[in-house]
């Protein structure tokens, strides 16, 4: 056994980072200065939800699933967010949906069986951290969950899942498609809307798992109240962030935005760190995340650069990933039909 070493899975934080489509940008600014005043006090005006962060029940939901309101930040246990882990290596296709066939894959390459999974943190390396940048590939076209993975961590009683994408949920499954208030439907690489180029690519029946009206319209409303009759029932609107919605209304908690070097420890099995701020009636958190490892266990990777401003996105000599070289093969996959 050798020393045991702290790994961060933080993205670094400046008014730089890249947020949320919908989210305004981080205002940081300084009311003192050395030179004016001697110290150096900076005020920060900025969603809870930028960079690394996590949510708590109250972020998406009333009311949780056993009929109690929805928890909020404070409410929480000081250890939700943190416990043993595993790291699991998730490999799906660009804008590919992750279900329990997924996970299960990463959990053999891990080398645990699913039944372990009680009780713990469950990290997923989709690669997506390594997009990490104010971008199309790394927001629109994302990889994620959905329903069906949700109802595995609930199966499996995971305590938190912690996520290096955009959110734990497929960004269709969010407002960037067809979903909740807002209901953006973006405009993607092709400059039509991202419900249009999913269709076109993956076709009508892939893309109805995103949109209720579609998927009654398809499968009947029997065959939706099947699958997200639960989800209605207590949260409305079931193809609307599911994923979120079944982990926080049965109180597993979330972890988005994961990223650092997470390499090193992808595949392996620590423990996690990772705590909010107390705050009181709060739906989430900026959080740092660690891992405390065994040295002899780390990956052989090098450690990760961070570029312009701490935004996240370096090239491949760095840690990072090309986002365009990301879209041309999520384009290039249905050229030959």
């Amino acid at each position: 056994m050798g020393n045991k070493v702290f790994v961060d899975l933080s993205h670094p934080f400046s008014a730089e980072c890249p947020r949320w489509p919908y989210f305004d940008k981080p205002e940081v600014t300084s009311a003192h200065t050395m030179a004016k005043s001697g110290v150096l006090t900076q005020w920060i005006n900025v969603p809870q939800h930028t960079g690394t962060h996590c949510d708590a029940p109250r972020h998406v939901m009333e009311y949780e699933f056993d009929g109690r309101r929805a928890r909020y930040t404070h409410e929480m246990p000081i250890d939700a967010y943190t416990g043993n882990a595993v790291c699991l290596k998730i490999e799906v296709e660009p804008w590919g949906l992750i279900g329990p066939s997924d996970l299960e894959a990463g959990c053999a390459k891990a080398g645990i069986d699913p039944g372990e999974l009680a009780g713990m943190v469950l990290v997923l390396d989709t690669g997506m951290h390594k997009y990490y940048d104010d971008s199309k590939a790394y927001y629109h076209y994302a990889c994620g969950t959905g329903v069906e993975a949700g109802r595995w961590f609930v199966k499996h009683k995971v305590k938190c899942v912690a996520m290096d994408g955009q959110a734990l949920d497929h960004p269709l499954h969010t407002a960037m498609g067809l979903n909740g208030g807002t209901r953006l439907n973006l405009l993607g690489h092709t400059g039509q809307p991202l419900t249009e180029e999913y269709t076109q690519l993956f076709g009508k029946e892939a893309f109805a798992e995103f949109d209720k009206f579609e998927y009654i319209k398809l499968h009947g409303q029997a065959a939706y109240d099947a699958k997200y009759g639960d989800l209605e029932e207590n949260s409305g609107w079931g193809t609307w962030e599911p994923c979120h919605k079944l982990m926080l209304g049965n109180g597993i908690v979330g972890v988005e935005n994961l990223g650092g070097d997470l390499a090193k420890v992808s595949g392996k099995r620590f423990r996690f760190f990772c705590f909010p701020m107390r705050w009181y009636m709060g739906d989430g958190s900026i959080a740092r995340c660690i891992c405390e490892i065994d040295e002899d266990d780390l990956n052989d990777v090098p450690t990760r650069d961070y570029f312009y401003a701490g935004t996240g996105y370096a090239d491949g000599a760095h840690g990072g990933a090309n986002g365009g070289e990301y879209i041309k093969r999520l384009f290039g996959r249905n050229k030959s039909k």
